[in-house]
């Protein structure tokens, strides 16, 4: 339990990372929209995962 919820996290963080640097470098609102609404569905399904267990 504690390996998937430390392993989904580094894959929170990776993506943010990975999604962060064009929208830092280009500043598009139309990608800045797309980036936090793939953030978000990626934050949900790793709740919906970590609670799927219960």
């Amino acid at each position: 339990m504690k390996f998937k919820t430390l392993a989904g996290l580094i894959g929170l963080l990776a993506i943010i990372a990975f999604l962060a640097e064009p929208v830092i470098k280009l500043h598009k609102i139309p990608l800045i929209a797309v980036v936090l609404i793939g953030v978000g569905m990626a934050i949900y399904e790793f709740s919906e995962g970590l609670h799927k267990d219960e």
